[in-house]
Formats: C-alpha cells, structure tokens, sequence
C-alpha cells in the first residue's frame, strides 16, 4: 500500500508544478501591477513605477519567461515565493493566513465527513421512512442552496439569538475580541468566533455525502452477497452496515479527492461572510491589487490541498478495496 501511495504522490507532485508553472504564466500575463501603481496619487511617472517593481523582482519589462526563471529561483534556491507590488513579502502573510483557514476549516472537513456517511447509512437503513425522507429531503435543499446564502443566514440566525437573548452568545465576525487575556481566557474566545462558521460550514457541506452513501448503499442492497447475510440471521440493518457498506463505501471514498478542496473554496464564501482573514480573503484582494506573486501562491496551495485530498481518498479505497493494493 505504501509503495501506491508513494507513487500516488509523486504524480500529484508532477501536477502542482505543472499547475502552479501554468497559473504562473497566465497571472504575469492578465494581471498588471504597473497600470494600478500609475493610478495612485501623486500619480508616478512610469519609469518610476518600473523601477519600484524592478526592486520588487517584478520587473515588467521583463518577458514572462525572464520573470518566471527569476521567481522559480527564488524558490528553489530560498523557498522565497516573491513580493507583493506594496513590498510585503509573500512568505510573511502566506503562513498566518494558511494557519487562520485552516484551524476554520479542519474541524468542519471532519465533522462533513463522519456526519455525512453516517446519516447516509442511518437515512437508507430506514428507506421510505420518515426519518428518511426527512433527512433526505434537506439533504436536496441544502446541495442546491449557493454557499454565500446559506453562510448568511446562519449568520442572521446568530444574530436573531442574540437579539432575543439580550446579550452577545455568537461571535458572527472576526476570529477573537481585542484585549482578552492570554490562556484560557483566549482559548475559550477563539472556540466561541469558531462556533458560528464551523456550524455553517457542517450543516450546509454534509449534504452531498449524505445523498451519495444513501444511494450507494441502496444500490447493494439487494445485491447477493447482503441477501447471504441476511439469510444467515443477520438484520437488515446489521447487513448493511457489515457488508454493504463496506462495497458502496468506495466510490464515495473517492470523492474526497474533490470535497475537500471544494470545502476549502466554499470557506472562502465563509471568510468573507464571516470577516476571517484568511487564505480566501487574501486571494480574493491579491486579484483585486494585481498581484502575480500572491495569486501564484494561492494556487499553489489550492493544488496542494486537492493532491492531500486524492491521497486520502487514496488512501480510503485502500482499506476498503483490496484490489487497489494488489493492482
């Protein structure tokens, strides 16, 4: 199994360079910072705009190709992913604004993975029943509701508690209030901003894993190797989540490879809604300001977490698929 995923990894290894090499050339052709630097007032003459970003090592009189050798040395040679056109370094920012999105995003990853599959196998264990429908139904609601929406009015939800309570339970923006003390103080704060948009993030991302595993499963249900168990004594219940799980489990195992980067873009809708500065809000102002360095970086880190999330969903088929090991 180690010697697949060893092999696994080094084709998505290919294909972040690949990607990030081709994200790179398309940023330094679209995105000019020069024609925002002119627009500033006092307005610059263009040869001192030039020779600002030239400091910068975003020299534009460079061709694409020049600038891409330059900035692939920088990184190769110091790990130095360049500069900003304000002379921010993109190193600096790059790892607070990582660590913010993730400590947002880690928790809900997890909790839309255990709680999607497991309502999956409880709502098809009990198909045509209420509870079924019930959890089947909002599931559908949910998987058609755009991310921006559905952030928001979790949001007015927190709100409408907190107006009817008569005092603040919810933190529905920023990631900690200013001056608390360090310690647990701190640690208790943090996990109160973390509340509302960890809870948005689960209830609204379970859905598709729940409509998946439910169809999954159904679709094994009659299958022989279930009716054996059944005939042995078994319940249909015990039978399902015995043996029918384990086949439909796979196909729904793969596509982790595809939610959780989907989670991490659907959290930039989250930070923006919910004020987190995170990696979403800081690509979302890089295109804005016209920065190639910071835009490259981001999708870097975008392909970075989908290779992450086919290594695990690589690593999922494995302990449920045999055959994967062996071929």
């Amino acid at each position: 199994m180690l010697r697949y995923l060893g092999k696994r990894a080094l084709t998505y290894l290919v294909m972040i360079f690949l990607t990030t090499t081709a994200g790179y050339f398309l940023a330094v052709s679209s995105l000019k910072p020069a024609l925002l630097e002119q627009e500033k007032i006092p307005r610059p003459t263009p040869e001192q705009v030039a020779n600002s970003l030239r400091l910068l090592g975003l020299d534009p009189n460079l061709s694409p190709w020049e600038r891409y050798v330059q900035w692939l040395g920088g990184i190769v040679t110091r790990w130095d992913w360049g500069r900003s056109p304000n002379g921010a370094y993109v190193n600096a920012e790059f790892a607070d604004r990582v660590m913010i999105s993730t400590r947002l995003f880690i928790a809900s990853i997890i909790l839309t993975l255990i709680i999607g599959v497991a309502l999956g196998v409880y709502s098809a264990a009990r198909q045509y029943k209420f509870q079924d429908r019930a959890i089947t139904s909002y599931s559908y609601l949910v998987y058609i509701l755009p991310a921006p929406i559905a952030y928001f009015l979790v949001q007015l939800g927190a709100i409408g508690i907190n107006d009817a309570v008569g005092e603040r339970i919810f933190f529905v923006t920023g990631i900690s209030t200013p001056g608390i003390e360090p310690g647990w103080p701190a640690f208790v704060d943090l996990m109160a901003h973390y509340a509302v948009p960890t809870f948005a993030m689960t209830v609204f991302g379970w859905a598709g894993y729940q409509i998946a595993q439910r169809q999954y499963l159904l679709d094994n249900v009659n299958a022989d190797f279930v009716r054996t168990a059944r005939a042995k004594g078994l319940t249909r219940y015990q039978a399902i989540t015995r043996h029918a799980l384990r086949v439909s489990f796979i196909p729904v195992a793969q596509t982790i490879a595809f939610a959780v980067p989907a989670i991490f873009t659907g959290g930039f809708f989250a930070e923006t809604i919910f004020a987190w500065p995170g990696a979403g809000l800081w690509s979302i102002d890089a295109i804005g300001k016209q920065d190639v360095n910071v835009a490259t970086a981001m999708l870097a880190y975008g392909s970075v977490i989908f290779a992450i999330g086919a290594i695990l969903a690589d690593f999922a088929t494995t302990l449920v698929d045999p055959r994967v090991r062996v071929q």
